[in-house]
């Protein structure tokens, strides 16, 4: 099957007309996009570029995001979508791991890329907009004398070539890349085209980064599919989403519970603020039942979905009827997806008992960059292995009891206790470390870091956080750290976590 690259050529040759993305002042219709993604590909294309190479995007939120993903759709380009968030350190390692050697940045990030080049070097550097910057050439130049028709391929680009490689924490404190096909990503739209009723006339506003398969498939490409209208938000500011939500007519609108925290504390909120929109769904981070009922209490239906980034990201969504009666619940398993709560021996548990959650279908990753003894234990019996721990009711609603690792989740972002653990243990004074989340009302979950000292050594909760802050993401780093003799163990020398957060919740 081919490849999803070919949306824009079909959008351009049935409603050409059509607005298809909104950024700012820029609109564009399918036609205009559709050029101007094979003007880039084929810039792209003089440039070296071929099947198969990574192709690195540090950027905010923009038109550009999405002219760098369809262009590498089409060319069967690697895309590697980085987080502004993370350090240059961080950043570089996700870099060399992927092996990309064609960086694209924003100039509003030109100090970040800076930091990057300072520890690597590039093929191909390019810089958006007009102006060449740090030696690299800029995005439009290179696209001005390009033509309009399509890239010519040596070789067809299919549905099974790696499209993202979305690198998540990883337990062991070194991210992991899920790698993402063109198929994963068409599956995530078919299944939510189905669930979730999508059409050409749906306007989506896109406030989660782009740089998260959030971002990216939610809704974004299943817009481009569906020949619908992308409005994009360069980042998250509640009173300029409120605007845009008024302005732009929009229909569907997701984010994280952080986002609609923001924005029913903002004094421009109102009921009518989401009167045009028919879907208002949240996910990334477990939806308190609280926030559901203070939106029911505006007359706005706000419903639970749940994803993760090697499943593109769709997993579950909890239709509109059930917003109420089932909140707690993430939905029922979208409809190209399989879905089983196992015990450890990977058999199916019978409805109500907690087991782990196992995924198989078409929108599930092809696997972890260059991880193999990752993918052995991830994939093992042809089931992804999510490390949640789940029950099912007996009509099929999913509800997320716990996590199986101790990942947890901080205004949308993974946060991974073992890579924080790793940073702490570096200050010498440390003898142990061990962080969990915690509750919090505004972010969902925040960091926890407890820690035992080396005897006759002394440690302020403010130096370990200074120390934090020059080589972790300002996620990542705990908002409360505690000291303390001894960390509870078990038989086996485990740290008993779930004690931890009983102590400190």
């Amino acid at each position: 099957m081919r490849g999803i690259g070919f949306w824009l050529s079909k959008r351009e040759e049935i409603t050409p007309e059509k607005e298809a993305v909104v950024d700012g002042e820029r609109r564009l219709s399918y036609q205009q996009l559709n050029r101007r993604v094979n003007r880039l590909a084929r810039a792209l294309q003089a440039r070296g570029l071929a099947l198969g190479d990574r192709l690195a995007l540090l950027s905010y939120n923009s038109l550009e995001y999405i002219e760098v993903i369809m262009a590498a759709a089409k060319l069967g380009l690697t895309l590697v979508p980085l987080n502004w968030r993370l350090t240059a350190a961080e950043l570089a390692f996700q870099l060399n791991d992927s092996g990309a050697q064609t960086l694209i940045f924003d100039p509003e990030l030109q100090e970040l890329a800076q930091g990057i080049l300072g520890q690597m070097s590039f093929e191909r550097l390019m810089v958006l907009g007009t102006e060449p910057r740090l030696e690299a050439q800029a995005y439009e130049l290179l696209m001005a004398g390009q033509s309009d028709e399509e890239p010519v391929l040596e070789q067809e680009v299919t549905s099974e070539a790696p499209f993202i490689i979305m690198y998540t924490a990883g337990t062991t404190g070194k991210p992991k890349g899920a790698v993402l096909t063109q198929g994963n990503c068409l599956y995530n739209a078919l299944s939510l085209q189905v669930d979730l009723e999508f059409t050409s006339a749906d306007r989506d506003l896109v406030t989660l980064p782009m740089f998260h398969i959030g971002g990216i498939g939610l809704f974004t490409l299943p817009m481009l599919y569906v020949g619908g209208t992308v409005v994009i938000q360069r980042s998250f500011d509640p009173v300029q989403a409120i605007e845009l939500l008024r302005r732009e007519n929009i229909t569907l609108f997701f984010g994280v519970p952080a986002i609609f925290m923001f924005l029913i504390q903002s004094p421009e909120f109102g009921p009518e603020v989401f009167a045009g929109v028919r879907l208002v769904m949240s996910g990334g981070a477990p939806l308190p039942p609280s926030l559901v009922e203070r939106y029911h209490e505006q007359g706005i239906v706000l419903q639970q979905g749940y994803g993760m980034s090697e499943a593109a990201p769709s997993i579950a969504t909890l239709g509109k009827p059930w917003a109420l009666s089932k909140k707690g619940s993430v939905g029922r398993v979208v409809f190209h997806l399989q879905a089983r709560v196992a015990g450890d021996d990977g058999k199916e548990l019978p409805r109500g008992e907690v087991g782990e959650l196992l995924l198989r279908g078409p929108n599930v990753m092809l696997g972890y960059w260059n991880r193999p003894e990752a993918n052995q234990e991830a994939l093992a019996g042809g089931w992804f292995h999510t490390g949640d721990l789940a029950r099912m009711d007996k009509e099929g609603f999913l509800y997320i009891v716990d996590r199986k690792k101790d990942m947890f989740i901080s205004g949308g972002e993974n946060v991974y206790p073992a890579e924080v653990e790793d940073a702490i243990f570096a200050l010498q004074q440390v003898a142990e470390a061990a962080v969990i989340g915690l509750p919090d009302p505004k972010w969902g979950e925040v960091g926890c870091a407890v820690v035992v000292l080396k005897d006759g050594q002394s440690l302020e909760e403010n130096q370990v956080t200074a120390h934090l802050k020059t080589c972790l993401a300002k996620y990542k780093i705990p908002k409360k750290v505690v000291f303390t003799e001894a960390l509870p163990r078990n038989a086996a020398g485990k740290v008993l976590k779930r004690e931890l957060r009983e102590q400190y919740i």
